[in-house]
Formats: C-alpha cells, sequence, structure tokens
C-alpha cells in the first residue's frame, strides 16, 4: 500500500546547498515493473555521439533516452560492453540494434602522440565520473541529519577557545569536553573530528519529527587530552567555531559503486521538504531533502518523480476551490538517506519546482 506524507508547513526550511552533478553510476536497473519496460528512445537522438570532457553518464544518457536511468539496458544488450563505466573523452557512443532491440557501440577515441627521441609518460586518461564524488563529499562534511529519537554518540563539545576567546577559526586552539557516552574513545592526537552545529529541524504534517540538520562548521585535528578535555586545532572553518558546538568523527565516505539508479519498489509518495540555502524555487543541479527515507524503503540511487501541485480553480457553480491534477516536471536522485528523510539531487527539471511538490515513483 501506497505510503502519503501530507505537506508540513512548520518542518520547511533550508536543507543543503546548491551544487553540481556531474553524473550518475549506471549499472543494472532495478525496480517496479510498469518502470523497468519504459526504455523509450529520444525522438532525436543522434547516431553517433563523441564523448567529451565534463560529460557525465546520466547527462549522455539523457542524449539517447527520455529516462536516462534505463541507461545500463542500452549497454546490456550488447555483449561487446562488459563495463558501461568505461567510458572516456574522445570515445564514440554508436546507436545501434542488438536484436532487434536498441544499443549502444563504442569506438575508442584516439590520441595522436608526437614521438621524440626521449621517452615520454603519458596522462593516464580518467574515465567519465559517474558522480562529482568530491563535490558530495565537500556537501555531506556541512550537512548531515541525525534521528531526535536516536542522535549520534557526541564524541566531545567545545567549551572554551584559546585565551577565553568567544570565537574562533582556522588556526586556533579550541577545548572540548568529552561525553559521558564517549569517555572511554581514545581520541589520540592527530585524530581528525568534524565541528558541527544544530541547524533545521524537520517534521511531519502530524508534528513528528523526520530529524535535524547539522551543519558543519569546520574539521580539526586532536592535539591532546588531559581527563575528560581535549585540545583541537582547527584546520578548516566556513564559519566561526563557538561554545557548544559539537565533535562528531567525519562523516562515513559516499562510495560512488552504492549509488545504483533503481526505482523503489514500494509505490511511495513524499514531499520536498528542504531547499539549498532556503531560496524558494528548485532548479536542475540542486540538492533538496525529501520526507521519505530507509524507513518507507528508500536506498541510495533511487529514482524519483517530482510532481508539482496542481493549479488550483474555482468551480463556477459551487464556487468550492479545486485542485486540478498535476503532472511531473523533473526528477530526483537519492544519494543519502537517513531514517525518516532523504537527501537528493534534482536531476531534470521541466518547470520550475519548489518546496512542497510531490515526490514519488517514476510512472
Amino acid at each position: 500500500m501506497a505510503r502519503h506524507k501530507q505537506r508540513s508547513r512548520s518542518g520547511w526550511g533550508p536543507a543543503a546547498v546548491g551544487l553540481a552533478l556531474l553524473g550518475l553510476m549506471l549499472t543494472p536497473l532495478v525496480g517496479t515493473a510498469a518502470a523497468a519496460d519504459d526504455m523509450q528512445m529520444r525522438g532525436d537522438a543522434p547516431s553517433r555521439y563523441t564523448v567529451e570532457d565534463g560529460d557525465t553518464l546520466w547527462d549522455i544518457a539523457g542524449e539517447f533516452l527520455q529516462s536516462p536511468w534505463h541507461w545500463s539496458r542500452l549497454w546490456r544488450n550488447n555483449p561487446q560492453i562488459d563495463n558501461p563505466q568505461r567510458i572516456y573523452p574522445g570515445d564514440v557512443l554508436t546507436l545501434d540494434r542488438c536484436g532487434g532491440r536498441p544499443c549502444l557501440s563504442r569506438e575508442r577515441g584516439r590520441r595522436v602522440v608526437k614521438l621524440s627521441p626521449e621517452m615520454r609518460k603519458l596522462p593516464r586518461r580518467k574515465a567519465i565520473a559517474p558522480l562529482p564524488m568530491s563535490v558530495l563529499q565537500a556537501f555531506l562534511r556541512k550537512h548531515r541529519l541525525v534521528d531526535d529519537a536516536n542522535p549520534p554518540d557526541e564524541l566531545a563539545y567545545v567549551i572554551a577557545g584559546d585565551n577565553k576567546r568567544l570565537v574562533s577559526g582556522a588556526g586556533d586552539r579550541v577545548f572540548a569536553r568529552v561525553t559521558e557516552a564517549s569517555a572511554s574513545a581514545a581520541l589520540a592526537p592527530g585524530e581528525t573530528l568534524s565541528i558541527l552545529r544544530t541547524g533545521e529541524h524537520y517534521h511531519d504534517a502530524d508534528g513528528t519529527s523526520l530529524g535535524r540538520e547539522l551543519i558543519g562548521i569546520g574539521e580539526g585535528v586532536t592535539t591532546g587530552r588531559d581527563d575528560d578535555v581535549i585540545s583541537l586545532r582547527i584546520n578548516k572553518a566556513a564559519r566561526e567555531v563557538r561554545n557548544d558546538d559539537i565533535l562528531l568523527p567525519p562523516e562515513p565516505h559516499l562510495r560512488a559503486d552504492n549509488l545504483t539508479p533503481a526505482v523503489p519498489q514500494r509505490d511511495v509518495s513524499g514531499h520536498i521538504i528542504g531547499v539549498p540555502g532556503g531560496v524558494r524555487f528548485i532548479g536542475r543541479m540542486q540538492i533538496v531533502a525529501i520526507d521519505l527515507g530507509t524507513e518507507d524503503g528508500i536506498q541510495p540511487g533511487h529514482v524519483l518523480s517530482i510532481e508539482p501541485q496542481g493549479e488550483s480553480v474555482i468551480d463556477p457553480r459551487t464556487q468550492e476551490p479545486v485542485t486540478l491534477p498535476g503532472k511531473a516536471e523533473g526528477s530526483l536522485v537519492v544519494f543519502r538517506p537517513y531514517d525518516r528523510a532523504s537527501y537528493a539531487i534534482v536531476m531534470a527539471a521541466t518547470n520550475t519546482l519548489a518546496v512542497g511538490d510531490s515526490v514519488h515513483p517514476p510512472r
């Protein structure tokens, strides 16, 4: 049975910063039967395409398919292609027929090398990136969601700056007190810790907490410990470090090979609850927060359609307001799900999107 969530006005707020996404890892698709059969070619799909620097797997897929997350099926139809991720700038992709079905063939790009009497080491070609992992990692260093009911065990919290400073920055030393829950943690000198501060709280329509956002303030390295007080040298600071800021281990590394594009197997339905930087409107390549998480069956790589609320009109007879049916105006990909909410990036937007727009599996 589909799970539907109502819009929560009290929970909306800034959840992220706008970031550019370079692509999406495309490996065998798993999802609903209806979505799995929907590999529709674009009417203007080219017969040949030359891969260029800056291209991504998702963007290239969009040159051929109406639904880019079906990219892997184009490769799978051609047994000569053993790994669709091993494509490089200069490669030529050719649209062919394999067993009566569309497929892609690949011609390796050629580089002209000028010979000389001395030996030269040629730079290794870099494969087209499935995701801009460095960008997403930077985002996750500055944003994470925690469950109010089960908050993470804080390692320590800032109690003072050097020379009794109220605020500190990069290069400064601060002191933090180890929490009771982590009193046995080693916290040896040289250990890197993230410095965070409580941010936006998200709630469902019935007031149920979806989690609270922790905003990354900076990063520091432990330099010593005396009983339950540790000293920390701040090596990065996006904002000033203050007393009561939280110290946690760095966010786990985001692995591209775990981001398999797929349509959720559950017929879930939710909403966008956060917009990058708190702006009102959302466009392509922006990060959003949605009110669906692992408890709803959401996993990294899940693809969801975005459907703005339909136009409101007045019934000419009853004078009652009537909301017209909406239609899909974009798609997003989840890259970091939490228990009740997730971070996702908008991959396509044919119209202006906004907080409160519904999200659901592609239909």
